[in-house]
Formats: C-alpha cells, structure tokens, sequence
C-alpha cells in the first residue's frame, strides 16, 4: 500500500505512470528493474484517468485499467494506485508538484521508456518535470537511439549521470537521470488490444 496523505515517511520511490490499458509483462519488468537496480522501497504503477496525448478511443474505463495494473502488482514492493484521480491532476508536472507536497519525506524517481524519452519535449511543462524529480530511463526496441539522440537528452545532457551510479539517483537533487542498459521487453499494450480484438 502506499502511504496516507501527509505521511511522514521516509522513503525512496519510483513512479511508472500510464494507460495500462492494459497492464501486461512489460509494466512488471520495468518496475522490478528499476525497484532493483535503483534500489526503490516501492514502485507505484500511476494509471491515468486519462492521458492527454492519447486518444480516448480504445481506452478501457479507468477501473478496468487500474485492475489490470493490480493484477501485476504485488501491494507492497509495487503498487498499483489510482492517485492521480484522487488528486485531480492529468499532467505529470502537477501530479509530481502534488506528490512532493503531499508526501514531503519520500524521494520520487519518474521512471520511463525510452519511447517517452524521445517523446518528452510533447509533454505540458516538461522542463519543470526535469528539474522536479530525478528520472531513470529504460530501453525499448527500437526507440533507445532515436530517444538518445533526441531534444530532451540533448537538452539534459550535462544532468545526464552514469548507469552504474543508478542506485544513487533517488537521492540527487534533480535534473539528474540516467538511462539503464538492461534486457528488453518486447510486450506491448497495443498488440495485446489487437489480438484481444483478433486484428
């Protein structure tokens, strides 16, 4: 579970938010990754109630997601929750600012692929992301050259910090990141959707 509202709590947390629409094995392995190799107390699976740079087309009802990311989960070293909606944020930068607020003694790491990575500099205050919560990246086929060698690791990339200094990151003050050689996982949530529906 996580934490209530106001908790005092230490603690070093990673956050891979998403559709999860659905959640599948790919999901599981980035946050055992990234729970191990950053050496987090917990990973919180964040499904959005709505993401506004995909289409709301296809997308499963929120409670529907939010079970699929559950059914990954184990509720204590990673944790589905359906915070954001609680908070009313749609936007990473307002649901970090709120986390921070919330939560004043806990450590976030945004964790993402290098899919989002490449596509960083489409999302709303995407600087103020950067400069709010250290972030780690892992590799996705086909996009980690291109994410890379993209605007925001250009922009960051005197923040940019080696892959052995990872189970560091949680305790840099941010810009800080790093991107994390490791296996790759080739699930994903569109061909799930496309053979669930026999496309």
């Amino acid at each position: 579970m996580i934490p209530r509202f106001g908790s005092r709590r230490r603690g070093w947390i990673g956050l891979l938010g998403g559709s999860f629409n659905p959640a599948h094995e790919g999901h599981a392995h980035v946050a055992r990754l990234a729970r191990r190799r950053l050496r987090l107390d917990q990973v919180w699976l964040l499904v959005s109630p709505g993401n506004p740079l995909k289409p709301t087309r296809g997308m499963a009802p929120f409670a529907e997601r939010l079970a699929s990311a559950r059914a990954i989960a184990d509720g204590r070293r990673i944790v589905a929750t359906g915070i954001e909606a609680q908070l009313g944020t749609r936007y990473t930068a307002d649901t970090l600012r709120e986390l921070r607020r919330r939560f004043p003694r806990l450590r976030f790491v945004w964790l993402m692929g290098a899919d989002n990575l490449a596509q960083l500099p489409r999302w709303h205050h995407w600087r103020a992301i950067a400069a709010d919560a250290a972030f780690a990246v892992m590799p996705r086929p086909t996009y980690n050259h291109r994410a890379l060698a993209g605007l925001a690791a250009r922009r960051l990339r005197g923040a940019r910090h080696p892959a052995h200094t990872a189970p560091a990151l949680a305790g840099m003050d941010p810009p800080a990141w790093v991107f994390l050689p490791a296996p790759q996982n080739t699930a994903s949530a569109t061909a799930i959707r496309a053979a669930a529906s026999g496309v």
